[in-house]
């Protein structure tokens, strides 16, 4: 017979944690929703109102930023194909990163999209710093209106990814 020291207090803990295949897929699905929720901001203000680019430079952005616009071009009709998969490559990451995270916010009370609003802006900062390290080709990242626009889009992709895990993983987890 063997004798467990606190296994109820252990027991609590595993059950409170969510498990790692309804996580992962949250985050997924969070980071999908994200994704498109993005996109959906770029058209209306990047594309509609402020006209920094054609409706058809959104898929392929990504492509330019993390290998320069001179790549960008060069690959062609590739270059919406590779600037779709970098994306949705990133916005899948992040929503399972959320997706992990979270459970620690929520034990504490935050609410999903206050983390949400950190998260958007840590996120614009890394990905944004790694931009600049491997590319000069990339805009000017200490112009205000830059980093405003960035964090405003950022915005667009975080709440939605919060909300979608906050959501999946209620209906799961207490």
């Amino acid at each position: 017979m063997s004798v467990r020291s606190g296994s109820s207090v252990n027991d609590a803990r595993i059950a409170a944690r969510p498990d790692v295949a309804i996580t992962v897929r949250a985050g997924l699905i969070g980071g999908f929703a994200g994704g498109v929720s993005i996109w959906i901001y770029e058209a209306i203000v990047w594309v509609g109102l402020q006209r920094l680019m054609p409706l058809g430079g959104i898929p392929r952005n990504a492509t330019g930023l993390a290998f320069g616009k001179a790549a960008q071009e060069s690959l062609g009709p590739l270059a919406y194909v590779l600037g779709t998969g970098i994306h949705f490559f990133f916005c899948f990451v992040w929503g399972v990163l959320f997706a992990f995270l979270w459970p620690y916010f929520r034990r504490r009370g935050y609410e999903a999209t206050l983390v949400a609003l950190f998260f958007a802006v840590i996120l614009w900062i890394v990905m944004h710093s790694a931009i600049a390290l491997v590319t000069s080709d990339h805009p000017n990242y200490l112009d205000p209106n830059v980093v405003i626009g960035g964090f405003m889009s950022h915005l667009f992709y975080a709440v939605p990814v919060a909300l979608v895990v906050k959501r999946l993983m209620s209906e799961t987890v207490g």
